[in-house]
């Protein structure tokens, strides 16, 4: 018998053929994970520059209302979306100016009340984005995690059917029973082919998600410290 994954195939049982199919499955969840992942940390990623770049030279001039309008444009940017939240709070607590857009904003009396406020919007938009990060890394450490084990109970179970076939026949050897094994070692490298590059990929969303915290942080702490500053003015 040739010793190809063709010929290993065609004399797998179906348990074994069943474990492959649950691998196979498992492989094509995981890439797809990983690609809507990278774009959503790919589209973060240039729109937060995008919106840092736009928004400093106004920031430095305390153009808060230009900021916020920017802000709102980024959809899928983390620092857009958690100062956007941010300068929602102090705009919404303006009365006789319902308008967001509204210049009359950069005006208003800031208060310690409406920092405040924003802090801790700021706190809860940084959660949302925090888990809009971590959306699908759960599956590729599940992936990550069980996939080996499942190439293992088809290797076990192959394992056996060589041996009852090796009883079965009366004979013994390696050659009686090497090509069963082969078959049956089949699945444990493909559910480790399944782990390696999802465990990868889940080290390393996990690793950006870290990073993205970290920028969130460095952006709502110079909005809310810039605030203070006006407030003791």
């Amino acid at each position: 018998m040739q010793f190809t994954l063709i010929e290993m195939w065609h004399s797998m049982g179906l348990l074994a053929k069943v474990v492959v199919f649950i691998l196979a499955f498992m492989s094509v969840t995981s890439l797809t994970i990983m690609i809507e992942r990278w774009w959503a940390f790919f589209q973060s990623k240039r729109q937060s520059k995008r919106f840092i770049t736009s928004s400093t030279p106004l920031f430095r001039d305390g153009k808060l209302v230009e900021i916020y309008e920017i802000a709102k444009k980024e959809k899928n940017s983390h620092v857009a979306k958690v100062m956007a939240a941010g300068l929602q709070e102090m705009i919404s607590g303006n009365p006789g100016n319902p308008n967001p857009g509204n210049k009359a904003i950069e005006k208003m009396l800031m208060t310690e009340e409406k920092i405040e406020a924003a802090s801790r919007a700021i706190q809860r938009e940084t959660a949302v984005e925090v888990a809009r990060f971590k959306k699908g890394t759960g599956g590729l450490a599940t992936i990550g995690s069980i996939s080996p084990f499942v190439g293992l109970f088809g290797t076990i179970f192959g394992i056996i059917n060589a041996f009852q076939a090796m009883a079965m026949s009366g004979s013994g050897g390696l050659a009686t029973v090497s090509a069963g094994i082969a078959e049956a070692l089949v699945t444990t490298a493909l559910g480790i082919g399944v782990a390696i590059p999802s465990v990868v990929a889940f080290n390393y969303f996990v690793t950006k998600t870290e990073n993205f915290v970290v920028e969130i942080d460095n952006s709502s702490s110079e909005l809310i410290d810039y605030l203070l500053k006006e407030v003791s003015k």
